[in-house]
């Protein structure tokens, strides 16, 4: 834990790529092959199951340390981070111990079929024999908010550089269904047998946004356009007969997709595809329709019917067995139309190819996106192989402009982190009639400089406390975008939006002068006409 933990420091103390590559590297080299599988498991996500709840942690980190509850309360609003306040608030430990990091989640792990005593005395005697530093990063693994900043494709760099392999070759080995419990590190990155995982996905290959217009791209000839679609980016493959579905976050979904996975019997075996589930009845629908489907345990015909979902097909990366990416893009999207006309399922779709010989020409489409139901366009090299991670160069998303509203500032409450005494989650509201609406909330798109003003107003205009929440005067007018809107009833306003974030302080209106529920509406009724 100690190396974890000093690992875990180090790398929050720099911002330069190299510098973060080296610790790794130079972490990956003292420690034992089992703890760089763990270490491996939890960069890319793979957090142990949590064994206890918040509240009892809280609880006894105030019995250990002996202190008022208010105390701890009021700690925690100024440090924002619960791992952080504990690991401060508790004694010096009496003694330190080196414990492996291994053996750490291996005793995480078999707290699940402790009582809460036995728990209670187990964390107790962790936190009595580790440093504050450990405690900390235990308590973030207790939690399981153990989050560093430091990107997959970093890892993976590190481990390049340590092992002297290809980076892609170990992009794809930490990829998949594997388990740190069981697997060693041999097994996980040096094995060459294409067998030990039937199910594995290959790194999606992410592009790059154009900020302005894509005429720096060059000649309009070597590029290609497609509509830019609002769903969950998958990969769906078929191996020796059997079935997979992978999100890009590398979740496996195959039982949350059943029309999918019912059309991919028709499919040739040993194929490997990129593209896009959509919710789609005629045309694409709202992405709010796939939500209603995500975390069901049970989907009911009902369900099904409303929300049916669809294989959006953009990429060909594994034909007949045989990696393609290598290919030009062009060669592998033919396979793929191909085999869209051949199979001829309600479920799988083309995604077909905008037809267009000007930049100028494609910009004018563009601003058809949202009668689409897009998000704008992805712009792809005809000639571009399939790459790992987001490279720039090759695949481009040209994104519309957000849908906007000027709202006001009610609510606030303090960030996290390195904002953690600052209010920087903020909830904007809308004019109904003389009330102030909530609708949204955001905490980004202000610059560093703004975010101080923006504090310095809501401690001195602060009028009532809740909790962490603050009401504060209604004065700052802010400008909201977002990408989608809806209805929802669970909402005040009776309208939901998607993705909400600050795009500028709009210093130049007063709050009379700030949008209504009624103009949302209006967008609501011409983005949707549903209204």
């Amino acid at each position: 834990m100690k190396q974890l933990a000093d690992l875990f420091y180090e790398l929050d103390a720099t911002n330069r790529t190299n510098e973060k590559v080296a610790l790794l590297k130079a972490y990956f080299a003292v420690v034992s092959d089992e703890d760089k599988v763990w270490t491996i498991a939890l960069f890319s996500g793979r957090k142990p199951t949590r064994p206890i709840n918040s509240t009892f942690l809280r609880n006894w980190a105030i019995t250990f340390a002996n202190i008022p509850t208010w105390l701890f309360e009021e700690s925690y609003h100024v440090v924002g981070d619960l791992a952080e306040t504990i690991a401060l608030l508790l004694p010096e430990p009496l003694d330190t111990s080196v414990v492996s990091l291994t053996d750490t989640i291996g005793l995480i792990l078999s707290m699940s079929s402790m009582n809460e005593e036995a728990k209670k005395q187990t964390i107790h005697q962790i936190w009595q024999s580790h440093t504050t530093k450990e405690r900390f990063v235990f308590n973030k693994l207790i939690t399981g908010s153990f989050r560093i900043g430091v990107s997959q494709s970093l890892m993976v760099a590190a481990l390049a550089q340590f092992t002297t392999m290809d980076k892609n070759k170990i992009f794809h080995r930490i990829m998949g269904n594997w388990n740190p419990e069981t697997i060693t590190f041999q097994e996980l990155i040096y094995s060459e047998n294409k067998d030990d995982d039937l199910s594995k996905p290959y790194p999606f290959y992410l592009a790059y946004p154009i900020d302005d217009t894509p005429e720096s791209l060059g000649k309009p000839e070597e590029w290609q356009a497609e509509w830019k679609w609002d769903g969950i980016r998958s990969q769906l493959i078929k191996r020796n007969g059997q079935i997979f579905l992978w999100s890009r976050g590398e979740e496996l979904i195959t039982d949350k997709f059943p029309e999918v996975i019912q059309m991919a019997q028709l499919l040739p075996d040993n194929i490997v595809l990129d593209g896009e589930l959509l919710p789609y009845i005629d045309r694409p629908l709202p992405f709010n329709v796939l939500q209603t489907r995500i975390g069901r345990k049970n989907l009911t015909p009902k369900i099904l019917k409303e929300a049916p979902v669809i294989f959006m097909l953009y990429d060909v990366l594994e034909y007949k067995n045989e990696d393609v990416r290598n290919l030009p893009m062009t060669a592998r999207r033919s396979s793929g139309e191909i085999l869209v006309n051949e199979i001829k399922h309600p479920s799988l779709k083309f995604s077909k190819a905008v037809e267009f010989e000007t930049w100028e020409e494609l910009a004018k489409l563009r601003t058809q996106s949202r009668a689409m139901d897009a998000e704008g366009f992805m712009i792809k090299r005809k000639s571009s192989p399939y790459q790992v991670g987001r490279k720039r160069g090759d695949w481009w998303k040209w994104k519309i402009a957000p849908l906007s509203i000027d709202a006001v500032l009610i609510y606030a409450q303090k960030g996290h982190g390195r904002r953690a005494d600052l209010f920087t989650d903020y909830t904007f509201a809308v004019w109904n009639e003389e009330l102030l609406i909530p609708f949204a909330k955001a905490y980004s798109g202000l610059t560093d400089v703004e975010i101080k003003k923006v504090d310095s107003f809501i401690r001195k205009n602060t009028k009532e406390k809740f909790g962490p929440v603050r009401t504060v005067n209604p004065e700052l007018v802010f400008e909201i975008g977002f990408e989608g809107i809806q209805i929802s009833p669970r909402h005040k306003s009776g309208i939901a939006v998607r993705f909400p974030r600050i795009l500028r302080w709009r210093t130049d209106k007063k709050k009379e002068e700030a949008n209504t529920l009624n103009d949302l509406k209006e967008m609501l009724k011409g983005y949707h006409e549903i209204l």
